[in-house]
């Protein structure tokens, strides 16, 4: 599973770590996080995040 990075403020989403602050399990691959999910650091939508390495 690879990470996605936030465009705007730089928060590395990691799929084994997931999001526990806001439900989201570790595991959860960043295309199953649901529609409505935010950056936690900046909040802005999944559509400003690229994969990253």
């Amino acid at each position: 599973m690879e990470k996605y990075v936030c465009l705007v403020c730089g928060y590395i989403y990691d799929p084994e770590i997931g999001d526990p602050d806001n439900g989201i399990e570790p595991g959860t691959d960043f295309i199953d996080l649901p529609d409505e999910w935010l950056c936690p650091l900046c909040g802005v939508t999944k559509d400003e995040f690229d994969a990253t390495e």
